[in-house]
């Protein structure tokens, strides 16, 4: 069996958590439209963005895009 050597580094900042939509922005009641994207990446957006902030958001296909709600 081969050892694999693997160093261990202290003190390296975990980079920031970003996201493409202004999730972290937006208050209960608030929306934002998106043009030419699908409902499911939007929805799955929507899901991880929920997870790291806490917060339910939901969408739904509006003429050419989709419209995002803040829930709670």
């Amino acid at each position: 069996m081969n050892s694999i050597s693997i160093a261990i580094e202290r003190d390296i900042p975990l980079p920031a958590v970003s996201f493409n939509y202004p999730y972290p922005d937006m208050k209960i009641g608030d929306s934002f439209y998106i043009e030419d994207v699908s409902l499911q990446v939007i929805c799955n957006n929507n899901y991880r963005a929920g997870k790291r902030l806490s917060r339910k958001f939901i969408a739904r296909s509006e003429g050419d895009g989709v419209r995002v709600w803040r829930l709670t």
